[in-house]
């Protein structure tokens, strides 16, 4: 294998490509089986980088999303999300691509990648790539593939959108440089939170073979920035950092167990994202869970809330779970079962926290504390300049003091803040299934449950008026 600075100007080709397919197909079908294979990989997000056309070629990219092109929420809104193959050697029992399960198989070529990135962009379909890949005859051979294609796009085509490549285990780390020099973003699939589960549940795979390339990725963006502080122009290895993704509900992990996976992988890898991916029962297989209530996609939702807090808010995993309580709430986000739980730090005088204290706050966000500390320096905030800097005073009324006052003649009591902050509905991506607060799911503690039993009843009128006033004021 040639050496990586000479291949960065000649793209290595295996002698023999050979792509086995059942019957001849055309580029579309292709396209609709590889596509369609694709989407339970949820490891793409805004690119993270910034890079503007030099007018010599076609695209670019900015921060905020998939090029020019992102949503409110900071998520690329398109993007060609394909495998490059789902022929597979391994045979995961949780994929529908393993290799013993009866599927189309078929696969691109580097050219097909290049022409459908290309024509899709100049139709304003699509603003980057995502390419990811089943594993066609060995680690090398697949990557070897995926370099050409991404050689051609950068180099021939001269494609400066933005790409998120796949590194697949078991890849010579001459290949994993390679595709980084190329590609924007990176990403190594952790797949089972702990290593047994993937001994459970994809015997091919390995955690060292995951974590590798993993490390290699990690000390390749730390060295080109140093080389780009003194050669800046230096080709830039991962500008958009690396992530991963976790499988939820396929294996008996807690909540406590992953998030912790998760902050491991923040600290000891500089991970830009993890993301966290419910479980589809696609294979019908005696050591794949039954999901009676379908894929936990609630419990994800949690993951990505505590996720953002340990990411943004300062939280670290030992503080969100324990041993004792080791799986979130269902019927409060994190943030607020926090917050129940150490009602002693509680009321918050909201002219004199600090910052870190502002963002254990529920109802109080990055931007609204970064605003809270920048007004007061000027006036002693009220409840109404709350308001208009983007507090949501109904989850925090009962968390805070303006000028040594609450908002209301509030009891600083779990129970009853508990049965509060339930009754204001919370906003999910996802439906819950009818879940009320005496309707528990699988994934609450028995201590909640205990305590609920123990609960008073506040009377019908008295509830109704104080939602009414909280509405009025937020």
């Amino acid at each position: 294998m040639k050496d990586v600075e000479s291949s960065c100007h000649k793209p290595i080709v295996p002698n023999e490509i050979s792509i086995r397919e059942n019957a001849p197909i055309s580029l579309m079908q292709k396209l609709e089986i590889l596509s369609d294979s694709a989407k339970y990989d949820v490891a793409c997000t805004s690119s993270g980088v910034d890079r503007k056309g030099d007018k010599t070629g076609i695209g670019n990219t900015i921060s905020g999303g998939i090029c020019h092109s992102f949503s409110a929420d900071g998520r690329c809104i398109s993007l060609l999300k394909v495998l490059f193959t789902n022929e597979c050697i391994y045979d995961c029992k949780y994929c529908i691509n393993r290799k013993s399960n009866d599927v189309k198989r078929t696969s691109f070529t580097p050219q097909e990648i290049c022409d459908l990135t290309i024509e899709f962009y100049r139709r304003n379909y699509i603003e980057g790539l995502f390419l990811s890949s089943g594993i066609l005859h060995n680690p090398n051979y697949t990557s070897e593939l995926i370099y050409e294609a991404l050689y051609k796009l950068r180099n021939e085509y001269h494609f400066q959108g933005y790409i998120h490549v796949k590194a697949i285990p078991g890849t010579d780390p001459v290949l994993v440089q390679k595709l980084g020099l190329l590609a924007d973003r990176m990403s190594v699939n952790l797949e089972l939170p702990t290593a047994e589960g993937l001994r459970q549940l994809a015997p091919n795979k390995h955690r060292k073979s995951i974590l590798t390339p993993m490390r290699q990725i990690q000390n390749g963006i730390v060295s080109n920035k140093n080389e780009l502080v003194l050669y800046k122009n230096t080709p830039r290895f991962v500008p958009a950092g690396q992530s991963t993704q976790v499988i939820v509900g396929a294996t008996p992990e807690s909540d406590y167990e992953i998030v912790t996976v998760a902050e491991n992988l923040y600290q000891k890898f500089d991970l830009k994202r993890v993301f966290y991916s419910a479980f589809v029962k696609v294979n019908e297989d005696k050591s794949l869970p039954a999901l009676p209530g379908g894929p936990p996609l609630l419990r994800e939702h949690r993951l990505y809330q505590a996720d953002w807090l340990l990411r943004f808010y300062g939280f670290q995993a030992k503080e969100l779970l324990s041993e004792e309580k080791p799986n979130f709430n269902v019927l409060l986000d994190p943030k607020c079962d926090w917050a129940l739980r150490h009602l002693e730090l509680f009321p918050v005088e909201i002219n004199r926290a600090d910052y870190q204290m502002l963002l254990r706050i529920p109802g109080i966000g990055v931007k609204s504390a970064g605003r809270i500390i920048r007004a007061r320096r000027n006036t002693k905030l009220t409840f109404e300049h709350l308001r208009k800097l983007g507090v949501v005073l109904k989850r925090a009324l009962y968390f805070i003091t303006c000028n040594g006052r609450m908002m209301y003649n509030t009891k600083i009591d779990e129970d009853y803040i508990t049965r509060n902050l339930i009754s204001v509905k919370e906003k999910l991506p996802i439906d819950t299934g009818g879940i009320t607060y005496k309707q528990l799911s699988l994934f609450d503690d028995k201590s909640f449950m205990e305590n609920q039993a123990k609960t008073e009843i506040i009377e019908p009128e008295r509830m109704k008026a104080l939602q009414e006033e909280i509405i009025r004021v937020s």
